[in-house]
């Protein structure tokens, strides 16, 4: 199972990548997150103090239906929205499969920036 020392490694490690602090307000409450980006775009948002850990990732609508339809630990991103999902790292994918939907988020976001 993947960890959150794992993912933050993994994305500080891509070309280009910049990290932000984000604090999303619940009422009273704040969930605290990392958040990743290349040319100002967000390929990544990292949960902290979530277990199994959760992270949002950006993705290609057509992959992000389809393990949505395969493994229930992958949802809509709320944070993203239909151009992303949500993965719970609760090992129904693999870690291979989890640094590879991180790869793809970043370089996605660079393909759109200039298409």
């Amino acid at each position: 199972m993947v960890y959150q020392d794992d993912i933050l490694a993994f994305a500080r490690g891509l070309e280009g990548s910049l990290e932000e602090a984000l604090v999303q307000k619940d009422g009273q409450n704040g969930r605290v997150a990392k958040v990743f980006k290349r040319d100002g775009r967000i390929f990544l948002v990292v949960w902290e103090g979530t277990d199994p850990l959760r992270i949002e990732v950006k993705c290609d609508g057509k992959l992000g239906k389809l393990l949505r339809e395969k493994y229930e630990s992958v949802m809509l991103s709320k944070v993203l929205g239909g151009g992303g999902i949500e993965v719970v790292c609760s090992g129904q994918l693999s870690d291979e499969e989890i640094f590879d939907l991180v790869r793809h988020g970043a370089l996605l976001v660079l393909e759109r920036h200039f298409s």
